[in-house]
């Protein structure tokens, strides 16, 4: 269950979810969707499209055929107009199967949720299946990776429970050719955007890093359940790892998570992070700090990550040790990772300006520390 399910109708089945992961903008995602409500249809289930956008592509468009549309709420915007997906019309209607395209999609101001997904998880919590649609860029966990590939950050992206979440996550893909062919068409963007998208986006060498992280991802979850089935009830006395990543202030401190959570999922081991305050309250911290610690600790739960507070006393070099090292040996952690601010002349963790790490290595024997090169700050 989602943080959100406690404000829900209780339902006896708590509805399954389909992602249809694209490699990039314009391989088929919600072609394949509608395709599958069709079918769906066609045997007798009780389909309804929630949201469906079509970008004026008649291939698209010509796949709704005898599929009921919830019709959208408008919603006023200063001037502006705007259609929403209607959630409350979609659990009145209480289909088995509702189809929602563009899963990262921000809700208009005012809205009763913030985001799309968030809509689909209540959706789910009133008993009522889901497939949706989404491309592998506006996965949270792969940002910085994206960001570094691409030259190119993405404003909106799901949290990675989201996808921890699904019943079942299906890649959609075309080969590059196909895709770049298609572009060139007209057939994803008018033209005018194509030759923009062809210099930028779409260039050859992105969309290749984009489909082998969307491959990439879409088999992780199949190893993870296969190894589940391989292991059975003995997978409980396997030993496993502990990560816990050290939060800074730092405004690119993403990097350093994001680097722990794909450790975490290649080892299936436990995130933690550690934020370490005066007399562990965070509120005693600067306005700037203050801030940039909200963020972060979003970022730490929408990864899955558990988030603690410690007190770090004094504040002291021994102080910080000695906090860091008594997290360490009550929830039993293996490997510390943190960050290195770029110009040192020596490693030193990205945290309170702080060299740190002799001192927890002489406290914590048998501890791995990984450390993670930030850049220079903006």
């Amino acid at each position: 269950m989602t943080a959100f399910s406690d404000q829900h109708l209780d339902s006896p089945y708590r509805g399954e979810l389909r992602i249809l992961l694209g490699a990039a903008p314009g391989v088929g995602k919600t072609y394949a969707m509608l395709n599958e409500g069709r079918r769906l249809l066609a045997e007798g289930q009780d389909v309804v499209i929630g949201y469906v956008e079509t970008h004026g592509r008649a291939d698209t468009k010509a796949q709704i055929g005898d599929l009921e549309i919830v019709a959208p709420r408008m919603v006023v915007y200063g001037t502006l107009s705007m259609p929403e997906m209607d959630v409350e019309r979609i659990i009145q209607r209480s289909p088995s199967t509702v189809l929602i395209d563009e899963l990262a999609h921000t809700n208009a101001p005012g809205s009763s949720r913030s985001k799309r997904y968030q809509d689909v998880e209540f959706i789910r919590d009133q008993g009522i299946d889901v497939i949706t649609t989404v491309n592998v860029q506006h996965l949270a966990e792969l940002q910085d990776v994206i960001a570094s590939v691409t030259g190119i950050e993405v404003r909106e992206a799901i949290p990675d429970h989201v996808l921890d979440g699904a019943t079942d996550i299906q890649l959609v893909d075309l080969p590059v050719e196909v895709l770049l062919r298609r572009l060139e068409q007209g057939k994803i963007y008018p033209q005018e955007r194509a030759n923009q998208a062809l210099t930028s986006f779409f260039k050859q060498g992105n969309l290749t890093a984009l489909r082998e992280l969307a491959l990439r991802r879409t088999t992780e979850g199949v190893d993870d359940r296969l190894a589940l089935m391989m292991l059975g009830a003995q997978s409980t006395n396997l030993p496993t790892e502990r990560i816990l990543v050290l939060v800074s202030t730092h405004d690119r401190w993403s990097i350093v998570l994001r680097n722990a959570w794909r450790l975490a999922s290649a080892t299936r081991a436990d995130l933690l992070t550690l934020t370490l305050a005066p007399d562990g309250e965070i509120g005693r911290y600067t306005a700037g700090n203050l801030a940039a610690n909200d963020t972060q600790h979003q970022l730490a739960q929408d990864l899955g990550a558990r988030v603690i507070v410690a007190s770090d006393e004094s504040g002291s070099l021994q102080d910080q040790a000695e906090a860091i090292s008594r997290v360490v040996r009550e929830e039993r952690i293996t490997i510390v990772v943190g960050g290195i601010e770029p110009g040192r002349s020596r490693l030193r963790f990205a945290w309170q300006g702080l060299d740190i790490l002799t001192e927890l290595m002489k406290r914590c024997d048998g501890l791995d520390v990984h450390m993670v090169k930030l850049p220079e700050r903006d």
